[in-house]
C-alpha cells in the first residue's frame, strides 16, 4: 500500500496546496468538485457563521496524503 496526494489550485485564492481527495472540503462548480485550501476555510469561516451558517469543519486528514485504500475501497 502507499500513499496519494492530490495538488491542485484553491478554487477561493488559486493557491497550489496539496491535500486527500476524499477529505478535503470543496465546492461544486459546473458539476466539478474544487477543492478548498485551509487558509480559505479560514476565512470564510466568521462570515458563513455571521450569515447563520454552520462553519466549514474539514474532515480529520483533509490536507494530508491519503492512504490508497481509502481511494479504491
Amino acid at each position: 500500500m502507499g500513499y496519494i496526494t492530490a495538488i491542485s489550485p484553491c478554487v477561493g485564492c488559486g493557491r497550489i496546496f496539496t491535500y486527500n481527495p476524499t477529505k478535503v472540503p470543496s465546492i461544486t462548480i459546473n458539476g466539478q468538485r474544487e477543492p478548498i485550501c485551509q487558509t480559505c476555510v479560514d476565512r470564510v469561516n466568521p462570515r458563513r457563521v455571521a450569515n447563520g451558517l454552520e462553519p466549514i469543519v474539514p474532515l480529520s486528514g483533509a490536507y494530508e496524503a491519503a492512504d490508497e485504500s481509502e481511494l479504491f475501497e
